[in-house]
């Protein structure tokens, strides 16, 4: 079975190695293309503006569009009903795919119905406090430590119920046997209460909090690469806390429908990794806290399989009953 760290050594080389787009799939397709994301305008939204900005070889006119609602949902179910000729794409964290599934009762598609084209990057989790923890606790042992002794107050916070943010935090609670109460948000919420010192702990995207951490304002306690981000290169990982299992990152990547024809989806391909390779959007990604992570295409389905298996062992070890 594929790792996640297979995938991360693989994906440099893939995007390093990558050839020019070749001159029979050089001239863009004639049509105004649609990339869907399911959420309001963030991070994801920023990325995929960030990366089609530059994938000029694929269409004349590349409009990127939030469909938010239902989780994300309702942008996948759009894709998955869209014609399958590459002008409808759906751009999405990988947890739609490896995730979902194993969450959902009801849930109108399944990663069967697409088509994985590239991953374009990846952020690792943190685990940050403020000031609702005692200015003392500075590291991951100290907070749950302190966790164990105020029950009362051991909370985080994180975008939604049933997110893979979420179990992160619980998993930490199950691992350290502690209650680690989730507090779902929507949009920055978490955040604002962390600082206001409503919550104590947030879960969330590196770049969530990192101009707070960075002025310190908030203190992040670990983050959940497989390696120290270099974005906030002093806090350690899980793995180095002691906390292996709860390595994890989030994956953005590019999808269309399953029956879209080969050369299309290679010609998507092409222009996805020259967007990657400009300095527009290297530039681009360090002011999102992300890292450039493009992953081959037989390597992503593999990735999305391996990581499947693995979150639905953990949702079933949690106990989560999945929703409609």
């Amino acid at each position: 079975m594929i790792t996640r760290r297979d995938v991360l050594s693989a994906a440099a080389a893939a995007l390093s190695a990558t050839q020019l787009v070749p001159r029979a799939l050089a001239q863009p397709i004639g049509r105004t293309v649609h990339i869907l994301t399911g959420f309001t305008p963030g991070l994801q939204d920023g990325l995929a503006r960030l990366v089609a900005g530059q994938m000029g070889g694929y269409a004349d006119t590349i409009v990127v569009e939030s469909r938010p609602g239902a989780a994300g949902r309702i942008a996948v179910e759009a894709v998955k009903n869209a014609d399958a000729d590459g002008s409808v794409i759906l751009f999405a964290p990988l947890g739609f795919m490896m995730f979902f599934p194993h969450v959902y009762k009801t849930l109108r598609y399944q990663p069967r119905d697409f088509t994985p084209v590239s991953t374009v990057a990846s952020t690792p989790t943190l685990l940050t406090v403020g000031p609702k923890v005692p200015a003392d606790v500075k590291t991951l042992a100290d907070f749950v430590a302190w966790c164990r002794a105020n029950p009362k107050h051991a909370t985080f916070g994180t975008p939604g119920a049933g997110t893979t943010l979420h179990f992160l935090g619980a998993m930490l609670g199950r691992a350290a046997g502690f209650d680690f109460l989730h507090v779902p948000y929507q949009g920055g919420g978490a955040i604002q209460d962390l600082v206001k010192g409503v919550i104590a702990a947030t879960v969330m995207p590196i770049g969530s909090s990192l101009g707070l951490v960075q002025s310190g304002d908030l203190r992040a306690l670990a983050t959940t690469g497989p390696r120290r981000c270099p974005f906030v290169p002093a806090v350690p990982t899980v793995r180095e806390a002691g906390y292996p299992s709860l390595e994890d990152l989030t994956w953005f990547a590019f999808f269309v429908p399953a029956k879209t024809p080969a050369p299309i989806v290679d010609k998507l391909n092409a222009a996805i990794q020259a967007a990657l390779r400009t300095d527009e959007v290297k530039a681009g990604m360090v002011k999102l806290a992300v890292e450039p992570d493009a992953i081959a295409m037989e390597d992503f389905a593999r990735l999305i399989a391996s990581e499947s298996d693995r979150w639905k062992a953990i949702v079933e070890a949690t106990g989560f009953a999945p929703t409609d």
